[in-house]
């Protein structure tokens, strides 16, 4: 069997297809929907409230 430029092509396009209906399902599988509405808040966290659990960051000096 000799492999010519269509067969690499066609080959390369299933792998491509394969992982894309992986990630789909991965992405709208409903047992992530707790993990992606926590991400979808990352953006609003404000950056100087430490998280539960975790110590305030330490204050930055203007140097004045």
């Amino acid at each position: 069997m000799e492999m010519d430029i269509g067969m690499i092509r066609g080959l390369g396009t299933l792998v491509v297809m394969i992982a894309f209906i992986g990630l789909s399902l991965w992405v709208f599988n409903r047992r992530r929907d707790r993990d992606f509405a926590e991400a979808r808040l990352l953006p609003f966290v404000d950056d100087h409230l430490p998280a539960a659990g975790q110590e305030p960051a330490a204050k930055r000096s203007n140097g004045q």
